[in-house]
C-alpha cells in the first residue's frame, strides 16, 4: 500500500497480489489516516507501506518531510510487524495532473485535490514496485 501524506488530506493506492499494477484506493482525512489504515488491514493483507517522501530536486528536505517522518514513525508504532520504507515522490504531483489531462478530465475534475492526491499515491506506488523490479 502507498500513502501520498499531507498535512491536510491523504492519498492511498494499493496493487494486486501479484504486485504488478498499482490502483487508487480512496483520499482520507490526515487525522484519519491512521483508524482508516488499521480497519483496512483487518480486512485486506498489505505486506508493506510505502509512503512517499517528499525533496526539493537537490535532494534536501522540503516543508512537509518533517510531517511526512513523523506520520512514518506513528506508522510504524500502530504496525510493528509491517515494514514501512519511503520512497521519492519528486514530481508525483505534477504526474498526477498531467496523467489526468491525458486521460481527458476537465478542468473542474483536474481541480479535486482529492483526485490528485489518489493519483499521486498510485504514481508513488508504481514507482516503487518498478525499482524493485532491478534490485
Amino acid at each position: 500500500m502507498a500513502i501520498d501524506y499531507g498535512v491536510k488530506r491523504v492519498g492511498l493506492a494499493v496493487t494486486d497480489p501479484l504486485q504488478l499494477i498499482a490502483s487508487a484506493l480512496d483520499t482520507v482525512h490526515a487525522q484519519d489516516v491512521l483508524a482508516f489504515l488499521q480497519s483496512y488491514t483487518q480486512k485486506e493483507e498489505v505486506d508493506e507501506f510505502v509512503v512517499g517522501m517528499p525533496k526539493h530536486l537537490d535532494g534536501n528536505d522540503t516543508n512537509n518531510t518533517q510531517h511526512v517522518v513523523g506520520f512514518v514513525r506513528k506508522l510504524q508504532k500502530q504496525f510493528p510487524g509491517k515494514k514501512v520504507v519511503t520512497h521519492d515522490e519528486r514530481f508525483t504531483s505534477r504526474m498526477a495532473f498531467q496523467t489526468m489531462i491525458d486521460v481527458g478530465l476537465g478542468k473542474k475534475a483536474r481541480a479535486n485535490k482529492e483526485t490528485v492526491d489518489k493519483i499521486s499515491a498510485t504514481i508513488i506506488l508504481q514507482s516503487y514496485l518498478e525499482s524493485r523490479q532491478y534490485l
